[in-house]
């Protein structure tokens, strides 16, 4: 007979325990049940037991032997068996203690069930769903009930001893369902009202890490749970909690809020810890040369950490001396080491300002050396904007031509239609600006300006032929020389009013004016055509005048002389 088919077979009278069974007489003995008996005799291969029985039981040995072969038990012991046969093939009872062992294993893991008492097991190996267990008789163990956590690997408990709750047990099918949660719940439950009624703001606690996020760790105080949030692990910059911690780490932690209600509470870490920024200033003046880590990039710039919980930012303007940074990752990048100067140290607001480029002498400080103003440089374009282009003379060092500084004569709207970037200029230094890092470059000045003998060779009343080169709404613009011109406003081209200068000339057309104004600054002249009228009139209006004056004069005096004659003549 099978240990499986006397096992299912076996059952217990209702009100009956293993004890009632074996105090029962011997006569009542039938299969599959347990009884008591005395050894009686010893050897290699069985042992006898006396039951009580017409005829003395025999067990194999191996059944009373420990994992060595010791054989733990002697002529006289009293032992309990389970009988299989009451009459074997010699005419003797069939014993086997280990099945009497199993039955009682049943008998108290029935028992404790019934009592919601724990049991005591070994972790043998893992099985689908979970794994398998010793109680003495082989258990299971759902995985969703190894702890109160998901267990990822459940390799790491086999062989572990534990405690466990019997949740579901069939003794006819040989089925029992073990739990570890339960307990483990049981047990938090306790805890947290433990920990409920000891916990305060403030208070110094011990806790184990017992959950990892991007935004930070949830620690284990006992039976309930804290926040310890990332801005809180350390006065540093902590961009991950699995830079700092793993799970199941001990640690002690700060109370920063506690609501006993809800039963939320947010932890501490760094404020358990001296804060770093008290008398920073002391310890980075201004002027002090440092060295850090580049641990962040923003698009103004880079923060270096300078020691645990103290950072410092290096602004884009302040990283080249000569260079224009766009973006902190053209010089810099995350890991880098790097040495700065401190500028700037703010305690209250937690600031450090920082400069790379002061560790270097200002190449600005020796433009006014190399490039006095008036002197005569070659570059390249470097850029052209819609203002002028810059020229670079040496690395780092740009200097601007503006539009107003490319010719005498020439009006240039827009620079990339006379230059490229690549193209070779020369040109003349106009002005340094060593605070603003600004370079003043000028091309006309190469050349002597026009309208220094503009003035001299156009003077103001002078007549002028000149030849119509474009119309606008305002007057029309005439052609004086090459690369001068000068402007007839509207109400300057006639006698008579005139809305539009195409009533009256139009473009390639000669005419006549008078220069009416001269402004070499501004580089203008202004003509007018109703001016050559005006002096037409206006010196017939003094011929006329002279003539009569003539006229009146000639003829006084002839009154003069006549009378004077006549009175010579009467005397």
């Amino acid at each position: 007979m099978s240990q499986e088919k006397n096992t299912e077979a076996y059952e217990i009278p209702a009100g009956e325990s293993f004890a009632d069974l074996f105090a029962q007489d011997a006569r009542k003995v039938e299969e599959g049940e347990v009884v008591r008996g005395t050894i009686t005799f010893i050897d290699d291969d069985q042992i006898q037991v006396d039951i009580g029985f017409k005829s003395e039981g025999m067990v194999d040995t191996w059944e009373f032997m420990d994992e060595d072969g010791t054989v733990l038990v002697n002529v006289g012991d009293v032992v309990d068996v389970l009988v299989e046969e009451s009459e074997g093939e010699d005419g003797r009872v069939v014993l086997s203690k280990e099945k009497a062992d199993r039955l009682k294993i049943w008998d108290e893991i029935s028992a404790a069930s019934d009592r919601d008492e724990a049991v005591e097991g070994v972790v043998l190996s893992r099985v689908k769903g979970g794994l398998a267990v010793d109680i003495g008789v082989k258990a299971f163990l759902p995985g969703s009930q190894v702890d109160l956590r998901p267990v990822r690997n459940l390799e790491h408990l086999i062989g572990e001893r534990l405690q466990f709750k019997v949740i579901k047990f069939n003794m006819r099918r040989g089925n029992i369902v073990l739990s570890r949660r339960a307990l483990l719940e049981k047990e938090r439950e306790r805890m947290r009202a433990t920990t409920l009624d000891a916990l305060q703001e403030n208070q110094i606690v011990d806790g184990v890490i017992k959950n990892l996020t991007d935004y930070g760790a949830f620690i284990d105080l006992g039976g309930l749970d804290g926040l310890l949030h990332v801005t809180d692990m350390s006065w540093g910059r902590v961009t991950h909690p699995n830079e700092l911690f793993k799970v199941g780490d001990e640690i002690k932690v700060q109370v920063l809020k506690f609501d006993a209600d809800n039963e939320r509470v947010s932890l501490g870490l760094k404020q358990i810890q001296p804060d770093p920024w008290i008398d920073a200033a002391m310890r980075f003046p201004i002027g002090m040369r440092v060295s850090g880590e580049v641990v962040s990039l923003a698009d103004y710039g880079a923060f270096i950490e300078l020691e645990a919980g103290i950072e410092g930012l290096v602004h884009v303007s302040e990283m080249s001396w000569t260079k224009r940074v766009k973006h902190p990752s053209k010089i810099v990048e995350i890991g880098d080491k790097v040495e700065a100067v401190v500028l700037d140290v703010d305690e209250p607001t937690r600031k450090i300002s920082l400069g790379m480029k002061q560790i270097e002498p200002n190449p600005w400080s020796l433009i006014e050396e190399k490039y006095p103003v008036g002197t005569h440089v070659e570059g390249t374009v470097r850029n052209v904007t819609n203002f002028g282009v810059f020229v670079g003379l040496e690395e780092g060092i740009d200097g601007l031509v503006h539009v107003s500084d490319m010719s005498w004569t020439e009006q240039i709207s827009q620079p990339s239609e006379k230059f490229e970037k690549g193209d070779p200029v020369s040109a003349v230094v106009l002005k340094i600006d060593r605070d603003n890092e600004k370079f003043s470059l000028g091309i006309k000045q190469l050349e002597p300006n026009p309208w220094d003998d503009i003035r001299k060779k156009y003077t103001v009343g002078s007549q002028v032929d000149v030849q119509v080169s474009n119309i606008t709404e305002f007057g029309a613009f005439v052609k004086l020389e090459e690369g001068i011109e000068g402007l007839i406003y509207n109400s300057e081209l006639s006698p008579d009013r005139v809305e539009n200068a195409s009533e009256v000339v139009s473009v390639g057309q000669n005419v006549s004016a008078l220069v009416t104004k001269v402004d070499a600054a501004e580089q203008k002249v202004s003509l007018s055509i109703k001016a050559i009228a005006d002096k037409a009139q206006r010196d017939s209006l003094k011929k006329i005048a002279e003539q009569q004056s003539q006229s009146q004069t000639t003829t006084l005096g002839d009154i003069l002389a006549e009378k004077l004659a006549q009175h010579g003549e009467d005397e």
